[in-house]
């Protein structure tokens, strides 16, 4: 059997035979492999936030096969094949680089985010989606999304002037929070709620981090300050819920510190 890309389109072809193939994989479909393709797609991240630079060749590799299997059921379909799927891309990258490809001329970072933006405006006009918003994908994480929308709307001006206006809006929906959550009042309290989250994103986007990142960094700091409450209190002979929360919190601030004293 051929080797890379030829290679795995023809397992890809193989597992989808009717006759032949494996069974799992033959009643796959776009909407059933959705999740493991967003699935792939985190794990890549998380290779790459551990520099698990082995992890990442692996995990870049089931991301690739996600590909593959998108592309292999929509041949079957007569839409379209890994070639174009291939092929479109190398387009795109073209149309959106004339700096690199074309007779643009030199352009510093910032000028070709400019140019890009642009271009992909363009681009969306000529897909007759003419709203500003109308193509940021519903289906992207929750924060990453908010982001998106902002950093979009920001383009034409629709944003706050500075990151300490947007701290500001932050204060006022904490405080608006506070209010429905002092009447009991559990809906509003769940709107209050996704306008902080929105206005995080907004902060995030400002002050030019990845929400997503952000938190996935903070979840990875929660998970190894909790071991480490485990583990002292393993040496105890103690589980977490034979401990209490004022032994807990000692423990997480001692953890803190030994962070801190060792960066």
């Amino acid at each position: 059997m051929s080797e890379g890309i030829e290679g795995l389109l023809e397992v890809m072809r193989r597992l989808r035979d009717p006759q032949t193939g494996c069974p799992w994989d033959k009643e796959q479909t776009f909407a059933t492999i959705v999740p493991y393709t967003i699935e792939e797609s985190y794990e890549v991240a998380d290779a790459i936030q551990r520099n698990d630079l082995r992890d990442l060749k692996e995990e870049l590799g089931d991301l690739l096969f996600q590909v593959v299997f998108h592309a292999r059921i929509a041949e079957e379909m007569g839409l379209f094949t890994f070639d174009d799927v291939a092929a479109g891309m190398s387009e795109k990258l073209i149309r959106r680089h004339p700096h690199v490809f074309g007779d643009a001329g030199d352009r510093t970072a910032e000028e070709q985010n400019a140019a890009w933006e642009v271009i992909k405006a363009e681009e969306r006009k000529a897909k007759e989606k003419h709203g500003l918003l109308d193509d940021v994908p519903v289906g992207l994480p929750a924060l990453t999304r908010a982001a998106k929308l902002t950093k979009r709307a920001a383009r034409v001006g629709f944003d706050w002037p500075s990151v300490h206006k947007v701290l500001d809006k932050l204060d006022e929906e904490t405080e608006e929070l506070k209010a429905e959550v002092a009447k009991g009042d559990v809906q509003k309290s769940h709107e209050e709620l996704g306008d902080i989250l929105f206005v995080l994103a907004n902060l995030a986007r400002k002050l030019d981090v990845e929400p997503e990142n952000a938190l996935r960094m903070t979840n990875a700091k929660f998970v190894r300050r909790f071991e480490v409450i485990e583990a002292e209190l393993a040496k105890l002979g103690k589980t977490p819920d034979q401990s209490d929360l004022a032994e807990m919190d000692a423990l997480w601030n001692a953890a803190k510190l030994a962070e801190r004293e060792n960066s």
